[in-house]
């Protein structure tokens, strides 16, 4: 049976589950890295990464204003977002448009002024903003916001994480279900993995769960295939290198035998070019921050460096998205 797609694109018939053929062949373009800390000032800029070139450019366009600990996610084809972010923290969600890659901010906020959270999208429907860090009470949420992309209006779904949580993975498999995996909360560590159901937005909690409690890993998915949650800090407040992948509609988790190339903790970048390829950009190993993007080849699930690099080694990031063209 092929699985759901997003309901504003049809295509009669697919070569393989993420591209469809003839004339309506979906076109990647790049992926997007905002935002962030380069250990000396915090960052406004945008890095883009074309596909399949893998070449890097700095948009022109820029944030609202300088910040780390964003949430990104996107409607492939249309635009991506980065929403909220701390230091200042901010309600804000910008919004650059494709492929002019202009930059808009929405009239619409995030419920509270919220960091860390975990953004993930209904591609062609909605994005979300799960969790996170609420800088007003100082507690972390267990809320989740969601962007409609036909008006970019925010709602509040009635649905709740299981835990308050912040500093956790978000990845989706779009026209099924956005997944929220570890994060913490002052101290405790998660290796849960809880699970958001389009389109009814209803919250369960998968039986798998991620291979150690960990916190400020990123997450990105291959449509279809499976999820990835990658990097991260463990529970001895160790960096990681590791990737677990959750497999599309089982949802069960395997550990990916390729290592990113150096520990990247402190919420590195995820995004990917579903179909082909994932990507982890910056982060820290050990006490210093990097510059370098690993990609993780679909569906071998291989591991090289790009040549690529970021504009300035950063952590603290936790905003990245990707327009894949239209599902």
């Amino acid at each position: 049976m092929p699985r759901p797609h997003a309901p504003r694109t049809r295509v009669s018939t697919y070569l393989s589950d993420w591209m469809p053929t003839g004339d309506t062949t979906r076109q990647s373009v790049a992926g997007y890295v905002a935002g962030g800390n380069n250990a000396s000032a915090y960052l406004n800029r945008i890095d883009r990464f074309a596909f399949p070139a893998d070449t890097r450019s700095t948009l022109t366009a820029t944030l609202t204003q300088i910040i780390q600990f964003a949430t990104g996610f996107s409607n492939s084809g249309v635009a991506g977002y980065s929403a909220g972010g701390n230091d200042p923290s901010v309600q804000v969600i910008d919004k650059i448009t494709f492929p002019a890659d202009t930059k808009s901010t929405l009239s619409a906020t995030t419920s509270t002024l919220i960091y860390s959270a975990a953004g993930f999208a209904n591609s062609g429907v909605a994005g979300y903003i799960s969790g996170g860090h609420n800088n007003t009470s100082g507690l972390s949420v267990n809320s989740t916001d969601k962007i409609t992309f036909s008006a970019d209006t925010k709602t509040t779904l009635s649905a709740v994480l299981t835990t308050v949580v912040r500093q956790a993975a978000g990845f989706s498999d779009t026209g099924v279900a956005g997944y929220v995996a570890g994060g913490s909360q002052t101290g405790t560590f998660y290796n849960r993995i809880d699970k958001i159901s389009f389109p009814a937005d209803t919250k369960t909690t998968l039986t798998d769960t991620l291979t150690v409690t960990i916190q400020f890993a990123t997450g990105f998915s291959n449509y279809g295939v499976a999820g990835y949650v990658a990097g991260g800090q463990n529970s001895s407040y160790t960096n990681l290198n590791s990737i677990d992948t959750i497999a599309f509609p089982s949802d069960t988790k395997s550990v990916v035998t390729a290592t990113l190339s150096a520990t990247r903790g402190q919420s590195p970048a995820g995004f990917a070019d579903s179909g082909v390829a994932g990507y982890v950009a910056g982060g820290q190993n050990a006490t210093v921050y990097v510059d370098s993007v690993d990609k993780i080849a679909f569906p071998v699930n291989t591991r090289t460096t790009l040549s690529a690099v970021l504009s300035s080694a950063v952590a603290n990031i936790n905003c990245a998205f990707a327009d894949c063209g239209v599902f």
